[in-house]
Parts: structure tokens; sequence; C-alpha cells
């Protein structure tokens, strides 16, 4: 129950006190009753933003009431009364943090922020209550020195660890100075990192470029030009282009723009988000997170932040992160810079003499992909079409474990544009349920992410179906055009599909080890893996068809994608590295940070030797993976997962790509499992051997590159 807590924490879940107003949405409150709907979804179309506060309070009170019920047994600690009773407990609070801290993130409005802002330390002093109790501590302590007596299965077992481990790493064995104190650290930080992604949010879509002229659009695709045209008639403005800071309209108009005054202009509002010395600035909140994290960290007895959270990932400690990043650097920032010269020679090839900027490089490589590859990438987005690239996951997904997807229609949704699918197994039986939500909003984050509304258990020997849900931001249709996805967005969905699978597929006993309740070095790998698919020709030829003629995508153009497969991987893997150098570095202090943030980016980045051309993939200001996004020290993982994902795709490789043993393995090793064993022992058990780095490097292109540098 407790990690579920700090999740509702990073997400903005939070208590609010209920006023006499409240008493009418109390009786009325949807949460306080089981769920009458298809299989039991949250009833959205009566949830309202007035049935949070009281939800929650009762939530957090009954939570209370049961923990007091634990500890005041008079029986002996067991595994029943006392950790079963734990995972037990919380279910109202679990149900309504749960829906508020995903509308929170996809679609949240001022009131729902409010609350969240100002209630979000009643939750971190409900976790601390918990975590610091001392007497539920000791009935814990009791069973976990007892384990070897009980019997337990390995499940049970790992629950029991787990759940001992969490204690401890939490404070349970602090003196009680010690433990106000990090009460008061944990408040700060449940506040901080809240405020962090907001700013973030308000920053992103504060930002609007207008355009009327219509020679400032040269160089635009038609179908972007459309979407900014639309985006302008929403906004009130007639006649106009809006372009903002969403992925899907400042990423191509970086690609394509050719008034370079305005690729500057659109590149520094997009890096500068957080950093404008505002209400929203995030230079003050970043630092104070990361040296409060530092404090917590020498608390608990661990020399760094980063020391604290890696003991508990694959990776195990900073030093294992730091050489897989440096073996990787060295390639990657050569082949980049290999990029930027070519790229340099075609500005001077235009008989133009400025140097590269951030701003020219995806205007450039663009042209630099044209020009090697004969491949323009608005030649590809008409055989991506959302709605079949769709059918191509679905389509994956059942020949590998024949899964079968039905859109349920009358299903309450929490937005018009989340659809809602029911996921069945082969045999016909009901495996889960899935949402999925896919065009930016005002109400949204941004990026790409999967979560659930009810995680995986077993309830008297049967399987508790989970709610899974999918959220992205891709490229949204217009007029009697479809959504056209990108490449990258076509992979992008394959990844958060994956980690749906994790969370569909789970086969566990209790909900705290269900799914993706794993280390974050390897909830990447089933995401990732999926993205493998995508880009095999066999596999494109049954998704990819032109909108309008139906055609499958050509052989030729096949081609060229394949050909392409490693262009621009010295940027992408150098401008990740970076980000994941700077997490690693804001977090692998042993004292605090006395300099501003821009000031640590930069001696960050020169450590590095990165290049003036490119910027780490997010800058200090806007990181919400590691300042309220759960990913502090943690960023490497992506990477990590990658030499996880590329060997075992080799698997499939090495055999057949829809190979059913192999993907039976799968499932019944990794999908399934959750959080029941140790990674690397069930990567072990389904590849038969550890994994290797050499895949990746061929996969990324950096093979080569590691190699001309030896001569």
């Amino acid at each position: 129950m407790n990690k579920l807590i700090n999740a509702f924490i990073l997400t903005g879940v939070v208590l609010s006190s209920c006023s006499s107003g409240d008493q009418k949405s109390d009786s009325m409150n949807p949460f306080f009753e089981d769920y009458h709907t298809p299989f039991e979804v949250p009833p959205f179309d009566k949830i309202k933003n007035e049935h949070f506060a009281p939800g929650l309070k009762e939530g957090i009170s009954l939570h209370q009431e049961e923990i007091d019920a634990i500890v005041n047994n008079a029986e002996s600690p067991t595994f029943a009364n006392t950790i079963e009773a734990m995972e037990n407990s919380g279910e109202l609070l679990s149900k309504v943090s749960t829906v508020f801290g995903n509308l929170n993130s996809a679609n949240t409005s001022d009131e729902l922020q409010g609350i969240a802002r100002d209630m979000a330390p009643e939750l971190s002093k409900h976790s601390d209550n918990i975590n610091l109790n001392e007497q539920l501590f000791e009935r814990v302590k009791d069973v976990w020195d007892n384990k070897d007596n009980l019997d337990l299965s390995p499940e049970q077992h790992k629950l029991l660890e787990k759940r001992y481990k969490s204690f401890v790493r939490n404070g349970a064995n602090l003196n009680e100075k010690d433990k106000e104190k990090l009460r008061e650290i944990n408040s700060k930080l449940s506040v901080l990192s809240l405020q962090f992604g907001q700013n973030v949010l308000a920053e992103t879509n504060a930002f609007k470029l207008f355009i009327d002229n219509e020679a400032d659009l040269s160089g635009l695709p038609q179908e972007l030009r459309d979407v900014a045209f639309q985006d302008a008639e929403l906004a009130g403005e007639e006649e106009k282009y809006l372009f903002t800071l969403q992925n899907p309209s400042v990423m191509p108009f970086l690609q394509y723009a050719d008034n370079r005054d305005l690729r500057r202009q659109m590149w520094e509002a997009y890096k500068n988000r957080g950093d404008q010395g505002t209400d929203k600035d995030n230079n003050e909140i970043l630092i104070e997170i990361a040296n409060l994290r530092l404090q917590k960290a020498n608390l608990l007895g661990y020399a760094t932040h980063a020391d604290y959270v890696l003991e508990e990932s694959m990776a195990k400690n900073p030093q294992n992160v730091q050489q897989l990043l440096n073996q990787l650097w060295t390639p990657a920032l050569e082949k980049a810079k290999q990029e930027r010269d070519e790229m340099q020679a075609m500005i001077a090839a235009e008989g133009k003499d400025f140097q590269l900027a951030p701003w020219d490089w995806r205007y450039y490589e663009e042209k630099l992909r044209v020009q090697k590859f004969d491949l323009d990438e608005q030649e590809v987005k008409p055989y991506f079409a959302l709605d079949k690239v769709q059918e191509g996951v679905f389509m994956v997904v059942n020949k590998l474990w024949g899964l079968t997807f039905s859109e349920i229609k009358d299903i309450p949704t929490y937005h018009p544009e989340a659809k809602a699918y029911e996921v069945k197994e082969a045999d016909g039986n009901h495996l889960g349920v899935l949402y999925m939500d896919f065009h930016p909003r005002a109400s949204k984050r941004g990026g790409a992410w999967m979560t659930s509304y009810r995680p995986q258990k077993t309830v008297n020997g049967e399987r508790k179906a989970p709610v899974i849900s999918i959220v992205c931001n891709f490229s949204k249709p217009t007029g009697n055009v479809p959504a056209l996805l990108t490449f990258d967005e076509v992979t992008t969905f394959f990844h958060e599909f994956g980690h749906a699978l994790h969370g569909l597929l789970s086969n566990v006993q209790y909900r705290s080890l269900a799914g993706t309740s794993v280390p974050r070095d390897f909830v990447e790998l089933p995401s990732q893996i999926m993205e493998n698919w995508a880009t095999e020709p066999v596999v494109m030829k049954q998704y990819a068809f032109h909108y309008q003629t139906g055609e499958v995508i050509p052989d030729a153009l096949i081609e060229k994608l394949q050909n392409s497969g490693t262009f621009g991987q010295g940027f992408g893997t150098t401008e990740y590295l970076a980000a994941s150098f700077l997490d690693m570095d804001y977090h692998s202090r042993t004292t605090p940070i006395e300099v501003g943030a821009a000031e640590f980016e930069k001696a960050s980045m020169n450590n590095i030797g990165m290049i003036n051309e490119i910027i780490p993939r997010y800058r200090s200001t806007y990181f919400q993976h590691i300042f309220s996004g759960g990913y502090s020290s943690g960023y490497y993982s992506y990477i990590w997962s990658g030499v996880l994902d590329t060997d075992a795709f080799q698997a499939f490789k090495e055999t057949e790509l829809f190979n059913q043993e192999k993907a039976l393995a799968f499932r019944r090793e990794i999908l399934e499992r959750g959080g029941t064993d140790e990674p690397m022992n069930m990567y072990v058990n389904f590849r038969g051997a550890e994994p290797k780095i050499d895949a990746l490097l061929k996969k990324r292109g950096l093979d080569q590159v590691a190699v001309d540098r030896t001569k």
C-alpha cells in the first residue's frame, strides 16, 4: 500500500478537509459504493471534482483504522494477520487516489491542480504515519525474522521482503528526532515535485506562435499547416496558424520550417520552459528537490540519493550506471560529431556562412536524410494512419499471444477522446480492459505513458482483471485527413502497448507485485521489445497502408527506412545520454548544490564534453522524469532496458518473428510475473543467459564507430 501512496503523491493525489457543504456530495459519492459499470471500471460519468476530497478523507481514515487494527491485534504476528492484512488495507484510498492521480495527468483542470497543490502534504503525512509506525514495523520485522519457519511461497516471500525493506528504506529504524526530520523532508518534496510538474504544463500551454504570413510557412508540410490553421481557429484567431510547444507541433516545425528566425524562436521557447524568471520558474525548486533528496538519503544511511534509489534496481549502484553510460558515450558523441560536420558542410554548400545551432539540427538532419537516403518523412506518414497502426499493434499481439481487442461503446470514459477495449484471451476469457487516449490537449501533460485504474490481483483464488490505460500525444486528425503518425510515433505506440501488456497479462497473487511493479531499469523491457516488431518489414506490410489509396507500403520505401535505420542515432543517443548524465550528477552528490541550476547543468555538460550544437534531451527546468515523475537516478533505465530488449528480441530473430514457444516463455517468465522475482532471474529464465550489449550497439549503429575510434 505504501508504494501506492507514494505514487499518488507524485501524480498529485491529495486529501482535503470536508466542509459542511460536502455533506450532500458524501451521500451521493460514487466512490462510496461498488462500481456498477461494465467490468467495474470507474464511473467517470458520475465522478465530479467535489467527490475527491471527501473520498480521499474517508479513504485515509479507513486506512488508518485498518492499520490500527493490525497493530492492536493481540495475536502473534503472522504473514496472514500482518503482511496480507496490510496488503489488503487501503482499498478506498487506492480507489479514489488512482482515479484522481490519473485524471490530474490526463485531464486536469485548475480545480484539480489546486486540490493537489494545497493538500499534497496530508497524503505525505499519512504515508509517514504508516512507514514510521514503530509497533507496525515490529510486527513486520517479527514475521521477517521468522520467515524461514513459515513455509512461504516464493511470491509470499517476495511480498514480505518488499514490505520489510520498504519500512527500513522509509525510516523505520530512525530515532524520533530523525523521523521528524524525515517527515518534514517528505512533506516538502511532495509539494515541490507537484509544483515542478504543474509549472512545466503551464509553461508548455502558455506559449503560442501565431503566423499570418504565408511566406513564414515555407517548408512546412501541408498536414502540419492544416492542424495549425485548425488550432488557430479554435483559439479564436481566424486566418492564422497556431504553433505550440506540444511535440506534434514544435518538433515538425523545427524539422521543416525554412524560416531560421522562427525556428530559433520556437526552440528558445521550448528549451526555456521553467527558466524564465516568472512565477512558474523551476530553478530554485529543482535545486531544493535535489538537496532535500540528499538530506533524506543521508538520514537513511546512504551517501547519495542515487545510492539509495539504485539499491533496489538491476544496476544496484551508481558505479554500474556510470560504467554503462560511459561505454556508450564515446561512440555516440563521435557519431554526433560526424553528423554535425556533415550538416555544417551542407550549410556551406548552400552558400551560407553561419554555424550550425541547436535550432538548426533537426532541419538539416532532415535535409541530410533526404540527400543520403532519398527519404522524406512526409513520404512515409501517409502510410501510418493511426487506426491502421492500431490494427497492426493488435495483430502483432494476437500472433504472439492470441489476444483479441473489442471496442466497448457503452462504458464510462474520462474524456470523449478516450476509447475503451475489452481484452480477451485466445479462448475468449476476459483478460482486462484497456483505455487508449491519443491526442494532445491543454488538460494533458506531455509525453506518453501507461497507467492503471485497477492493478491485477487474485481474490479467493479468482483473478481480478486489471483496468489499464495508455495516454499519448500523437498528431491530430484534420478535416478529412485521419491522424497520420510519424515513424517515431508509430514506435511510441508499440512501446506504450508493451507497457500495457505488462499490466494486462499480470497474473500474480498480490497487487503490490502486479504488472509494472518492478525496478525502473527493468520496466522498460516489455515496452521496448515491442518496438522491434514495429520496424520489421513483414509486420509493416500488415499495417502500413496509404490512407487515400489503400496501397501497402512499397518495398522501396521500407528499404529506405531500413537503410536509414541508424541515421541520426548520434544525435538521438547523445541527447539521451546527456540527460542521463545530468540526472546522475544531480543525484550522485555527497554535498548540497550551492550553485544555480544553469551553472550546474553547464558544468555537467562540460564534464562529458557535450558539443554546443546539442542540449540534453531534457534541460533541468523541464526534466519532469526526474523532478516530478519518479525517475530520479533512473533516467538511464531506458538504455539499460535497451540492452535487455535488443538481446531478448534476438531470441525471436534467431528462430522466427512470431515464435510461439519464445512468446509463451516471455509471457510466463516476464509479463505475467510482475515483481515476484529478481529481474535478472526472470530474464535468464527467459533467455537462458544474461544480456550482452552487442545487439544494442549494432542497432544504434555505434558498433562500427567504436571500432573506428581504435584505429
